[in-house]
């Protein structure tokens, strides 16, 4: 079985003096990955965006590379040249426990995707995407890659999405979680000495809302089960998680709202959500809506199996790799620029 991170080139790329959204400057640093290679006429590039709390290194476990990238895969690394950054407040990039603890700026997703448009085009001087992909919230970005850059992308999907701003209970879980940390005394206002108990509590209200209902219910029939799972889920989340940076990064969806400009998107664009994800509800009607306004957009709901994780599906790639395949398929004739071309024509 291959090794896909052994495959994997690690490297950052440096921003000096980013302007945030809000106006503050900052020597940014952005790191990622890179997996196979970059054809002479740079027409094989691939940007997957990752989640909240993840790192572009969550696409090369083995249940999401085994799916997307062996060969025969619908991203076969001796094709596909994959890019893999990490967001902003994220792995390898700038983030709050580098040193600025609390007075690392407050980021947006405007400049998660304004800091990976850098990396792309002036880091790595591709100026076209074979495809741009993306899980949750790198999904949600993806909503806005197609509206800010539409003649960059020659195909989009998203994956457990949805293109609403952040509301409703959606918005209630998020202000809950980050209100669990600041609260905690131990907090001391982002100037903590140690990790406070409150990331643990927070962390396990986040994998309870992206979890299965349906696994759960499998898994925990005893309080005994369920006080261990809290208990395991707190202390892998204090050995792993910084109180800063996880409030900076449930913060981040503050700026989200791509409803507006839904009809900029011109490239073909494919949105994949799961039926029993819970944070992006089926029943509320939002996904379809929406998708209606998109030129050439087309969305998927994925039944659920005994081998869903509802939000959490986005991890297991063998769910949804056949919809990359299904995409890049029907786009394969179309010339990069077809976009630009279309646009042109209107």
């Amino acid at each position: 079985m291959p090794d896909w991170i052994s495959q994997a080139t690690s490297a950052s790329h440096d921003i000096p003096g980013f302007e945030f959204t809000d106006g503050r400057r900052l020597d940014l640093t952005i790191g990622y990955r890179t997996v196979g290679t970059l054809d002479e006429d740079r027409a094989n590039a691939v940007l997957m965006l990752h989640g909240t709390t993840g790192t572009g290194q969550q696409f090369l476990a083995p249940n999401m590379a085994d799916a997307l990238f062996a060969p025969g895969a619908p991203l076969d690394v001796t094709r596909y040249f994959v890019i893999l950054p990490d967001a902003i407040g994220h792995g390898g990039s700038s983030r709050p426990s580098d040193g600025l603890g609390p007075a690392f700026p407050r980021y947006g997703y405007a400049d998660i995707v304004a800091s990976t448009h850098h990396l792309v085009t002036e880091g790595l001087g591709i100026e076209h995407l074979r495809l741009l992909l993306g899980t949750s919230m790198g999904g949600m970005q993806t909503w806005m890659w197609g509206e800010r850059y539409p003649e960059m992308p020659r195909a989009l999907m998203a994956v457990a999405s949805l293109p609403e701003r952040v509301a409703g209970r959606n918005l209630l879980w998020r202000r809950m979680l980050i209100d669990l940390i600041r609260s905690d005394p131990a907090y001391a206002d982002g100037h903590y000495e140690h990790q406070p108990a409150s990331v643990g509590q927070a962390m396990t209200l986040f994998s309870l809302m992206v979890a299965s209902p349906a696994r759960l219910g499998e898994e925990i029939s005893s309080i005994e089960e369920a006080d261990a799972r809290i208990t395991q889920t707190q202390a892998d989340a204090l050995a792993s998680e910084d109180a800063n940076d996880v409030i900076w990064e449930f913060d981040a969806s503050y700026d989200y709202d791509p409803s507006p400009q839904l009809e900029a998107i011109q490239a073909p664009f494919l949105a994949v959500n799961f039926a029993d994800d819970e944070l992006n509800p089926i029943e509320l009607g939002v996904l379809e809506d929406a998708i209606s306004r998109v030129a050439r957009g087309r969305s998927v709901i994925v039944p659920a199996d005994p081998n869903s994780r509802g939000h959490q599906t986005l991890r297991v790639a063998k769910a949804w790799s056949k919809y990359v395949a299904e995409l890049l398929d029907q786009t394969a004739d179309a010339p990069i620029d077809a976009p630009r071309a279309q646009a042109a024509g209107a």
